[in-house]
C-alpha cells in the first residue's frame, strides 16, 4: 500500500481575502487545507468543491489553536497582529513544517521615525526610502496601535528558537472577500456613471498594492522552502492612483476623465485611499532572490476579479433591499469621514476650473 503523501495546511483566519486566496491556491496544488475562523465571514463558497475543511476556532483559545495547528506541513496565520500572538505561534517550533505570518508594510518608518499610524496630514507623512527594503527601519515603540504591535510581533517571531517562520509584509491589499476594498472608491463612481475623477497631487500618488493571488504565490513558495525570513509582499506594477482609476473604470467598460490638480487634497477633495504625500513603494528583490518569486498576475488582471466580486455582492445586497453599506460597513464609515463620495464638491471644483473661479 502506498503511503498518503498529501501535504496538509492550516490557515488561521481563512475566510478573509488573503486566507481565501491562499486556500484556493494550496488546494489547487494538491494540499489538504484546514481553515480556522471565528464565523464572522462566510468565505469562498467555491472552496467546497476542493479539499478544504472549515472549522470554528477562537484565536484566544491557545490550547485549541495549538492542538489544531500541530503536525501540519504549513500553518498560515493571516490575522496575527500583536506580541501575544507571536508567543502562541512560537510554541509550534518543531511541530510544523513551515509557518507563514502576514504582517504589514506599515511597520516601516520614514527618515525621521514617522509611520502611518501617527500621520495627521501631508506635512507629517513619512518620507520613506524608495523602494523600501526588508532591512529598512521599522517602528520601535510601545504604542498599542496597529503598526507598532505588528512590528513587535515580528521581532518576537524572529527571536523564537527553532521556528521556521516566514513573515510577509503586504501593502494595500486587494482581492475578493475583502471587507475594506479600497477599489470601491472608483468602482462606485463607475457604477454611478461618474465620467470624471478629481485627484490631488496631479494623480501621481503611489502606494504599493498587494493582490491576494500574488500573496498566495509567496505563501506557496514559503511552504515549499521553509526558512526564517521577512519579505515584502506587493505587486510590482507600482501604478499611480490615476492609473489605478483608469484600470478599474476599464474593467467596468467605462471611460473616465482624470481631473488632477497639484498639491495635497483640499478638505479631502482629491484624496483617495491610495493618496500618500510621499511614495510608499516596497521592493520585491529579496523574494525574487531568495524564493525565485515571479509575479504571476498583474494588478489589472487581479483587480478584475475583485471588481467582479464586489459588483456581485452589491447587487445581491440590493435584492435584499440593502445598500452597499450593509456589505462594507467599515468602508461606509470611512467613506463618510473622508468624504469619499462628495460628488457635489467635485462638480463645483470642475465648474470653477471651467469658469476660472
Amino acid at each position: 500500500m502506498q503511503a498518503d503523501t498529501t501535504r496538509t495546511a492550516m490557515i488561521i483566519g481563512g475566510t478573509g481575502q488573503i486566507g481565501a486566496a491562499a486556500a484556493r491556491r494550496l488546494a489547487a496544488d494538491g494540499w489538504s487545507v484546514l481553515i480556522g475562523h471565528r464565523g464572522q465571514h462566510s468565505g469562498d463558497a467555491g472552496l467546497a468543491d476542493l479539499d478544504v475543511t472549515t472549522i470554528r476556532l477562537d484565536r484566544d483559545d491557545t490550547e485549541s489553536l495549538l492542538a489544531r495547528a500541530r503536525g501540519h506541513d504549513l500553518v498560515l496565520d493571516t490575522v496575527a497582529y500583536e506580541p501575544r500572538h507571536a508567543d502562541q505561534l512560537a510554541q509550534l517550533a518543531g511541530d510544523v513544517g513551515s509557518l507563514v505570518v502576514i504582517s504589514t508594510g506599515s511597520v516601516y518608518t520614514g527618515a525621521h521615525g514617522g509611520y502611518l499610524d501617527v500621520v495627521t496630514g501631508p506635512d507629517d507623512f513619512p518620507d520613506y526610502p524608495i523602494p523600501l527594503r526588508e532591512t529598512d527601519a521599522t517602528v520601535r515603540n510601545r504604542e498599542k496601535t496597529y503598526s507598532p504591535l505588528k512590528a513587535a510581533m515580528e521581532r518576537k517571531l524572529m527571536a523564537a528558537e527553532g521556528l521556521p517562520v516566514s513573515i510577509l509584509r503586504p501593502g494595500a491589499v486587494h482581492g475578493p472577500f475583502s471587507p475594506a476594498l479600497r477599489e470601491w472608491f472608483f468602482i462606485k463612481r463607475a457604477l454611478d456613471h461618474r465620467g470624471r475623477v478629481v485627484l490631488s497631487d496631479d494623480g501621481t500618488n503611489r502606494f504599493s498594492t498587494s493582490a491576494t493571488v500574488n500573496i498566495a504565490e509567496l505563501v506557496s513558495l514559503c511552504a515549499n522552502q521553509p526558512g526564517r525570513r521577512i519579505l515584502n509582499a506587493v505587486d510590482e506594477d507600482n501604478l499611480s492612483v490615476a492609473e489605478i482609476a483608469r484600470t478599474i473604470f476599464g474593467v467596468l467598460d467605462r471611460e473616465v476623465e482624470i481631473v488632477a490638480f497639484p498639491g495635497p487634497p483640499v478638505d479631502n477633495l482629491g484624496s483617495t485611499p491610495w493618496s500618500v504625500a510621499h511614495p510608499l513603494l516596497l521592493s520585491m528583490a529579496a523574494a525574487t532572490v531568495e524564493l525565485g518569486y515571479r509575479q504571476p498576475v498583474s494588478y489589472a488582471d487581479a483587480v478584475a476579479d475583485a471588481v467582479d466580486w464586489t459588483v456581485r455582492e452589491v447587487e445581491l445586497a440590493a435584492r435584499r433591499e440593502e445598500g452597499w453599506q450593509a456589505v462594507f460597513p467599515s468602508m461606509a464609515e470611512r467613506a463618510v469621514t473622508d468624504k469619499w463620495f462628495d460628488y457635489a464638491a467635485e462638480d463645483a471644483f470642475v465648474r470653477g476650473r471651467v469658469t476660472g473661479r
